[in-house]
């Protein structure tokens, strides 16, 4: 439920993210975006449009406002009947869609027994990131009344450990994030080295190879003895 005319209330509203047709899905992290405030009393208590709608003040029926108010009236009680009606603080001009529990069986939504001409109607909603409640009644003729806004106090310390438990599994992903990135950029250093090595011993293997001579400390000449004159001798 938000505030309609309150700009605060559209304020986490996120657009849709859309992919191409020919465009592969790119791995994405995503922090969804929280239902309530982190805490929710201190925002009631001190946030200056939940200290005007938390004191009682009047309030309108604003459905159908171009019909009839016969019409109103009967569009009126048969939108509490089904669980649903739309409010206005007067003073503010702060409008609100209720929702609540329409069972015949159950008095807590929507009550036409309390007080006879009157429709006595709780509503629990998330406002502005905090969890209220609005209490109050509707008169059946007139289609004014009072009412106000109250800290839910059971809703908001569930919504507070959903928060709690939303905060803690994003920290998981992201830390499992880190250890993936860290092992990949290990595993990549390791494959560069690999490389380099093999790179280092190809480059060897390609050098050409000459045969070592051996080495003659002194060199021989070819000696060539002329033969002698015949006759003569040889001493």
């Amino acid at each position: 439920m938000h505030a309609m005319s309150d700009p605060a209330a559209l304020a986490g509203m996120l657009p849709f993210d859309s992919i191409g047709l020919y465009e592969q899905p790119k791995p994405r992290f995503i922090f969804k975006m929280p239902r309530v405030v982190p805490d929710q009393k201190a925002k009631f208590e001190s946030d200056d449009l939940f200290k005007r709608l938390s004191r009682e003040s009047e309030v309108r029926y604003t459905g159908y406002r171009d019909r009839p108010p016969e019409e109103r009236q009967m569009r009126f009680t048969s939108g509490c009947r089904e669980g649903h009606t739309e409010i206005a603080f007067t003073a503010t001009g702060t409008n609100l869609q209720l929702v609540f529990d329409h069972s015949p069986y159950n008095n807590r939504g929507c009550d036409f027994q309390k007080e006879t001409g009157k429709a006595h109607i709780v509503s629990r909603f998330i406002m502005n990131g905090v969890c209220v409640r609005w209490r109050g009644w509707i008169d059946l003729e007139r289609l004014d009344g009072a009412g106000c806004l109250e800290l839910d106090e059971e809703r908001a310390a569930i919504e507070d450990a959903a928060l709690r438990d939303q905060i803690e599994r994003y920290n998981q992903r992201l830390r499992d994030f880190e250890d993936k990135q860290r092992a990949y950029r290990e595993h990549g250093e390791e494959l560069r080295a690999h490389s380099q090595v093999h790179a280092q011993r190809c480059h060897q293997a390609r050098q050409p190879t000459h045969p070592a001579h051996p080495a003659h400390p002194h060199a021989t000449h070819p000696v060539h003895i002329k033969p002698h004159s015949q006759g003569a001798l040889i001493s």
